[in-house]
C-alpha cells in the first residue's frame, strides 16, 4: 500500500502470517477446541505448531498437548503478535522460546532486475535443486511441503558468477494473493558469498511481479546474521516477528 505522501506501508502482520501458512502448508490441520494443530509429518516447526484461534485458558493447553502427542509430535506452539497471555502461560509451564523469527518484506518493484543467466525460475524442481536442498539439510519431508502450496509456485537455480556451469543454490517461492513468500533459500557452502542468494532474491521479485504479486516476503530466524545482512542489502526491512514455545 502506498499513501499519498509516498510512504509505502507493508501488509499487516496477520496478512503476512496467513501468507506464510498458505505458501508453506502443513500436511493436515486439526481443530481441537480453540486450537489449530498442524500435522507436519517431519516438515519442520512451522508446519507442526499449534496456534490459538480463539481465546484460551490454562485448561485448554492440555488439549493441544494431547493432540500433538496423538500425531507423534512434541508439543509446540506458534506465538504470534496478540498471543502475549498465551506466551506467559506457556512460560509458566516451563515451555522454552525456540527460534525467534523476523518477517521481512519489500515491494517487488523495488528490486533490481535479475540477470537470468545467474538465476532462473522453473517448476517442478529439477533434480539438481532437490540435491542442493538435501545437501543443505532440507530433506524429503520439507521438500514435500513445497508441493502442497496452492498458489503459483516456483523454485530457482542459482549459478555462481565465478562458475556459471555449476548449480550453486536453490530456493522456493509461492504466491498468496498479492504476497510472494520465498522459503528454503540455500547455497552450497563452497559457493557462498559469490552473489547466488542475492541473484535468487532478485529473480524471485521479478517472477512474483510477473505473476501479479506486489510484495516479496520471507521468514528468517533472528539468529541468522548472514541472512539478515543479505536481506537488508535488498531493503527487505523487518515488518514483524514471532517465535515458538516448545515443551
Amino acid at each position: 500500500m502506498m499513501l499519498s505522501s509516498g510512504l509505502i506501508i507493508p501488509p499487516p502482520m496477520p496478512r503476512l502470517l496467513t501468507a506464510v501458512d498458505r505458501t508453506w502448508p502443513a500436511a493436515a490441520v486439526h481443530r481441537v477446541g480453540p486450537w489449530l494443530v498442524r500435522e507436519g509429518r517431519g516438515g519442520g516447526k512451522r508446519v507442526s505448531a499449534a496456534t490459538a484461534e480463539d481465546p484460551v485458558t490454562e485448561r485448554d493447553i492440555p488439549l493441544a498437548e494431547a493432540a500433538h502427542r496423538d500425531l507423534g509430535q512434541t508439543p509446540l506452539f506458534w506465538i504470534r503478535p496478540g498471543d502475549e497471555e498465551l506466551d506467559a502461560m506457556l512460560a509458566a509451564r516451563g515451555y522454552k522460546v525456540v527460534d525467534p523469527v523476523h518477517i521481512r518484506a519489500a515491494p517487488v518493484s523495488a528490486f533490481p532486475e535479475p540477470e537470468l543467466m545467474f538465476s532462473f525460475p522453473h517448476w517442478p524442481p529439477l533434480a539438481m535443486a532437490q540435491d542442493i536442498w538435501t545437501d543443505t539439510g532440507i530433506g524429503p519431508e520439507r521438500q514435500a511441503v513445497m508441493m502442497r502450496a496452492c498458489g503459483p509456485s516456483t523454485c530457482f537455480i542459482a549459478r555462481s558468477p565465478e562458475h556459471v556451469d555449476r548449480a550453486a543454490g536453490t530456493a522456493f517461492a509461492a504466491i498468496d494473493d498479492d504476497i510472494a513468500m520465498i522459503h528454503a533459500v540455500e547455497v552450497l557452502p563452497k559457493q557462498r558469498r559469490q552473489g547466488s542468494a542475492h541473484n535468487m532474491l532478485r529473480s524471485a521479485a521479478w517472477w512474483a511481479q510477473q505473476n501479479g504479486a506486489e510484495w516479496l516476503a520471507l521468514a528468517v530466524t533472528q539468529a541468522n546474521e548472514g541472512a539478515a545482512r543479505l536481506y537488508t542489502s535488498l531493503n527487505m526491512g523487518v515488518v514483524g516477528q514471532y517465535h515458538y514455545r516448545s515443551a
